[in-house]
Formats: C-alpha cells, structure tokens, sequence
C-alpha cells in the first residue's frame, strides 16, 4: 500500500486453506481406502468404508471451495489477461496428463492384441491355449456396429452442440448458448446409459468371463479399465457441463470472458476423441475380428 497501486497484470492471492484442506482429505481417503479393502489400519475391519467416505467428503468440499474462490475471483476482476493465460496453460497441461493416462490402457491393449503370441510360452497349457489366438480363446467380444457405433454418433453429435454452444455464447446469443448445453449434457447423459446397458449385457451374456475364457481375463480387464474410465470422464465432463449451465443461467459469463465455459468444452472434446480412438482400435481393429 506504501507503493501506491499495484502496477502489474498478476493477481496475488490471498492465504488459502484448500491446499492443506485437499492434502488432509486425499491423505485420509487414501488410507481409508486401504483399510477399506485390506484392512488392519488403526484397528479398522476389512469392510469399513466409513473412513474413505470421510476423505472423499473432503476432496469434495475441497473441490466446491477452491472453485467457488475461483470463481469469485473472475467477478471481482482479478483474471487479467496474463492470468487467464495462466488457466489456460493449467487446463492444457491436465488435459495432456489425461491423454497420458489413456495411453496407459492402449499401451496394454496393443501389447496383448500385437504380441498375444508370446504368451503362448508360458509353462501352463491353459494360457498357452487361450492366448494362441486373439481375441483369447473363449472371449466373444462386442460388436463394433451396434451399441458403440451408437455411442460414437452420440458423442460425434455432441461434440456438434457444445461447439454451437460456445459460437452461441461468443455472439452473445445466451439462450442459443443454453440450448446448445442443455443438447450437449442430455447427449452426454445418453451416451452414459447405453454404456451401462452394454456392460450388463456383456456380464449377462458373460462374454468375456465365461468358463472358456478362464485363462484370459486380462482382456475383459483391460477393456472394461480402457472404457470404463473414459464412461468416468464422460460422466465428469457432464457434471462440468451441468455446472456451466447452471452459472450461464444465473446470468454468469460474458462473449470475452468465459474460461469457465471454455474449459468445460476443451474437456469435452478431449472425451470425443479419446472414444473415437476406443472406438477404431478396441471395437473394431482389434475386437471385430471374432464376428
């Protein structure tokens, strides 16, 4: 204050409890997870999730805070040009480590589709069996061009409203804007549906874990982790939707400042060609084969 006016374009943030607060809760849900599954830890029982919902209520409360402050923030002004700069480079570089993640489960796939063969040297005649063919002896796998080429146009068009969403929202056209989000998150929320439908069709038909697939169930692992995880980002990024459209209601948002907004449909669209990637190379590449 002696200084006179700040004379810069960063915001300085004031002390913050979330940090310390997000620390303690993922410390205690991490532990109570393991005492949740093993047990053992500080005398809880092996089925105690008490513990674990506790951390999980405080990532929570963590995540609701920080972002309200967040938020609070851009009201008052304070995301200048070079720190809204800051957000984007932030968004970008959790989007990259999400596309690394994915890499994790492709890496695993084409390694059992590209060199299945070489388990076929193990010393047990079981896996030697299973394995000599791909997809594994004993797993029938989904077809491409029924549920998942469903979900693909549904995510496909999805991508088409969000997109209409954010041009509506830069013109100001706000009910444009709104209509175009409430598309995108009705899309999302089908695409989560039929997902679920299709996992209960693949555990009642049991497709992949029959009696004959016995030796090979790291595919149905492997697909359920690689899809399944993506279905999580779909129902996350719907959640993220929701929540912009719940702001651009309360009259939040502006056609110059909506970063807010602006992440939501980065995400969304990282979701849209991570299924098209699933989609190409588990359904259809590597799993169509059998049909």
């Amino acid at each position: 204050m002696a200084h006179g006016a700040v004379k810069h374009d960063y915001h300085i943030l004031p002390p913050s409890p979330w940090p310390f607060v997000g620390s303690m809760a993922a410390t205690i849900m991490a532990i109570g997870l393991i005492a949740w599954i093993k047990g053992g830890v500080f005398g809880i029982e092996k089925g105690q999730w008490w513990l674990f919902a506790l951390g999980l209520a405080g990532v929570l409360y963590t995540m609701f805070g920080w972002w309200w402050d967040v938020i609070k923030e851009a009201n008052a002004g304070d995301h200048t040009p070079v720190v809204s700069i800051g957000l984007r480079y932030g968004m970008v570089l959790f989007i990259a480590s999400e596309v690394m993640f994915f890499v994790a489960w492709f890496w695993i796939f084409f390694e059992m589709a590209l060199f299945h063969g070489h388990r076929t040297f193990s010393s047990i005649e079981e896996v030697r069996t299973a394995w000599a063919a791909w997809p594994p002896a004993g797993v029938e796998t989904v077809s491409p061009w029924h549920l998942p080429l469903v979900n693909t146009l549904t995510l496909l068009l999805s991508g088409t409203t969000i997109t209409w969403s954010h041009h509506a929202l830069q013109q100001g056209d706000r009910k444009g804007a709104k209509w175009g989000l409430i598309l995108t998150i009705l899309l999302g929320a089908l695409f989560t549906c039929i997902q679920v439908y299709e996992y209960a069709h693949i555990n009642h038909e049991n497709l992949f874990y029959n009696e004959a697939a016995a030796n090979s169930g790291l595919y149905g692992s492997t697909f359920f982790l690689a899809t399944g995880f993506h279905g999580f980002h779909v129902f996350v990024g719907t959640l993220f939707l929701i929540v912009c459209l719940i702001r651009l209601m309360n009259g939040a948002f502006t056609p110059k400042q909506h970063f807010g907004f602006e992440a939501a449909a980065w995400y969304w669209h990282f979701v849209d060609v991570v299924w098209l990637f699933l989609f190409a190379f588990i359904y259809v590449i590597f799993g169509a084969s059998a049909h």
